[in-house]
């Protein structure tokens, strides 16, 4: 897949087929969209080109809400969609100036100028441009002007999946997994590296490794302990995680800390993955420490058993 960081990079395609939007997530909605693309351009010999937006528009827009999760980085979205074969992959940044162009602008600026688009293939409540004017609509009413098709994916179609990057934002919040991944089509995921920690672990016989998430506005899921699987070096641990605050030690600050089960390499530095499966419980401050290292060994062996069929 070839990967453009602005409208400069990319030469008009013979036969492109695109479709365009944040595809947060890349869930199976999403891959609805991406399915039909595909099909589209090897009935036609042709390529296959997604437009998305970095930053988040939301970032941009309505820069007072602090709050802004989402549930992948640009470049955990970049490989799922090299996952899912798309050819290229436009990304074009976000402003405030882009966020004022016109619908007409766009389609002819980007689209048909730059892109050279045959055909345009969107979601069933897709809009662009400025106020978000353009529409199906639209596009169907002007197509012999700019030259391509346009085709909509039917509202029931998608709708049949059931599925939304909210849908999903929801649960993962909610601390619930498995829906969110069986929305998702996969493993929710989060990428960061290894940092030093207090090591209270290490100390109770548990010992964690500390994790630094590569984005600020990375969705974590809710507080509490979970059963893990961890991407390392090309190998796949299993593991328990425990996100939040450690009341029981006393912390202020909120933490990733995993467990990782018979490990003992030291990995400080080092970038790993972890796919959550299971929630386990919520976070509990527990009287004295002794209590803590009791209800972890029983996390251990929950996690254990629950990890038992990966």
């Amino acid at each position: 897949m070839n990967i453009y960081h602005g409208i400069e990079d990319l030469e008009p395609l013979p036969y492109a087929v695109v479709t365009s939007g944040t595809f947060d997530g890349v869930h199976m909605g999403h891959q609805k969209i991406l399915g039909r693309l595909k099909e589209i351009a090897l009935q036609n010999q042709g390529e296959t080109v997604l437009i998305t937006y970095w930053p988040h528009p939301r970032l941009v827009l309505y820069p007072e809400q602090n709050e802004v999760w989402l549930l992948n980085t640009f470049e955990e979205k970049a490989e799922l969609l090299r996952e899912q074969g798309i050819n290229h992959l436009l990304r074009i940044p976000f402003t405030r100036e882009f966020a004022a162009m016109s619908s007409h602008e766009f389609i002819k600026k980007i689209l048909v100028d730059k892109i050279g688009t045959k055909k345009l293939v969107i979601g069933y409540d897709h809009r662009f441009g400025k106020n978000r004017e353009g529409s199906f609509e639209h596009l169907k009413k002007n197509a012999n002007i700019y030259g391509f098709e346009v085709e909509e994916i039917p509202k029931q179609e998608v709708d049949h999946v059931g599925v939304s990057s909210t849908k999903i934002r929801a649960a993962l919040l909610a601390g619930d997994i498995e829906s969110g991944n069986e929305l998702l089509g996969r493993d929710y995921s989060i990428a960061g590296r290894v940092v030093k920690g207090e090591k209270i672990g290490r100390m109770i016989g548990f010992p964690t490794a500390n994790i630094e998430i590569d984005s600020q506005h990375k969705l974590v899921p809710a507080d509490g302990s979970y059963a893990v699987l961890i991407g390392y070096a090309g190998k796949i641990c299993k593991g328990m995680l425990n996100i939040g605050y450690r009341p029981t030690v006393g912390g202020k600050v909120k933490t990733i800390e995993v467990h990782i089960f018979d490990f003992k390499k030291d990995i400080y530095g080092d970038s790993i993955s972890l796919y959550f499966k299971h929630k386990i419980r919520d976070e509990i401050k527990f009287d004295d420490v002794e209590a803590l290292k009791v209800q972890l060994a029983k996390d251990k062996e929950k996690a254990s058993s629950l990890l038992q069929k990966h």
